[in-house]
């Protein structure tokens, strides 16, 4: 089945701990792939970013982060991307993003013709990628 959408690391983060902190478009966009059976993409980078907040504690949840790694290995919604070399040279060309992260999440989805959900103002207001804020 075809990919339409790529979830940035917060989006995924909320979708499982605080599902409430999501824009109602963002909620629409992710039940309604639900609904059909349509898998949401997610960059690998996105599982370092979550494995980071785990340990450095920078996320406050209410659930355990690592109740997010099992849901994203049990659940069929999610699709996990790799990091390719079309991805690494669009991230590098993305100098409008100073986060690495950020840029290969950006990057991920350009390459894959993905619209992002991102509540990210810096990756918003940089129109380099088109969202679902």
């Amino acid at each position: 089945m075809k990919l339409r959408f790529l979830l940035d690391t917060n989006i995924v983060i909320r979708w499982f701990a605080a599902p409430g902190k999501l824009s109602r478009e963002q909620v629409r966009v992710i039940r309604e792939a639900e609904r059909r059976g349509e898998p949401l993409a997610l960059s690998a980078t996105s599982l370092i970013e979550v494995a980071i907040m785990r340990r450095e504690g920078r996320h406050r949840l209410e659930g355990n982060i690592d109740d997010i790694f099992e849901q994203l290995e049990i659940s069929t919604l999610f699709r996990i991307l790799p990091i390719t070399i079309p991805i690494a040279v669009d991230a590098g060309a993305l100098s409008i993003l100073r986060d690495p992260a950020d840029r290969t999440i950006v990057a991920t989805a350009r390459v894959h013709g993905l619209r992002l959900l991102t509540s990210d103002e810096r990756i918003i207001d940089s129109k380099v990628v088109a969202v679902v804020d």
